[in-house]
């Protein structure tokens, strides 16, 4: 028997729904549980208590600094690979460089969003603007009232409006909206873009045998959307397909979580 983890969302419980019928087709017995954050679930995978998690870029992190044996990022979506973080500001504003941010407002993702949020506040510091000196104002998306549910949607309305002079966005979520035509990218200019770093990935646990590792890694890699449950899964985890894991990519991660006091 082989334990997922991950974080008690209801997609997260359609997606693990759909993976154990999937890998019980390739012969592997698989079961999951849930838990109510991502500390919850590190704590769970360092006890020994699951074999497999369902981790946030943070939370690998965690669990790679906390076990003495490194534990293996077993397979990835396809959009988790050179992840990036945008600087944005509505076109015509003037911001060009980040230096020009001196003295204007700034809006950040979820204070918990590691794009839009921590990495974000890290990029900003690292060159050479500290958010709580060179800004106007600045706020996280926890710290305004918002209709809308994704907080880096939020981020993009409110520069766009003119509220905030510029703000933080992943990559990701820009052409999701270029895509649904909710952004027309002529009215947002990109004033600068991190470097590619690595984000959410399936963890296993360093003891798995190499057998195991390598049916469970073929099984990731067998969801294809020509199957409904295969097409569920990937839909549900915003991806077009799982790739090998990579234990490369969240050196930016760990060295903002620990400049910020988070491990």
């Amino acid at each position: 028997m082989v334990r997922l983890g991950g974080t008690a969302t209801v997609a997260h419980m359609e997606v693990f729904h759909g993976l154990e019928k999937l890998f019980r087709k390739q012969g592997i017995d698989l079961d999951w549980v849930l838990y109510s954050g991502y500390d919850e679930m590190v704590d769970a995978f360092v006890k020994g208590e699951i074999d497999l998690a369902w981790n946030g870029p943070l939370s690998y992190v965690k669990i790679k600094r906390r076990l003495s044996d490194a534990c293996r990022v077993i397979a990835m979506r396809d959009v988790d690979v050179n992840f990036t973080t945008y600087f944005i500001t509505a076109s015509g504003s003037g911001i060009t460089t980040v230096e020009d941010l001196k003295g204007h407002t700034f809006a950040f993702g979820n204070r918990s969003s590691v794009q839009a949020g921590l990495l974000a506040y890290f990029f900003l510091k690292d060159s050479g603007i500290d958010p709580r000196k060179d800004l106007a104002y600045s706020s996280f998306y926890n710290d305004r009232k918002s209709t809308t549910k994704s907080d880096e949607r939020d981020v993009v309305e409110r520069v766009i409006s003119g509220e905030f002079d510029a703000g933080a966005v992943s990559q990701k979520v820009m052409e999701v909206m270029a895509d649904d035509g909710s952004l027309d990218r002529d009215s947002v200019h990109i004033f600068w873009s991190s470097p590619g770093y690595s984000h959410c990935c399936f963890t296993s646990q360093s003891n798995l045998s190499p057998e195991l590792v390598a049916r469970i890694e073929a099984a990731f890699l067998s969801v294809t959307d020509a199957d409904p449950i295969g097409r569920s899964v990937l839909e549900g985890e915003d991806c077009d397909h799982f790739v090998p894991g990579m234990d490369i990519g969240w050196e930016l991660i760990e060295k903002a979580a620990e400049a910020e006091g988070l491990i």
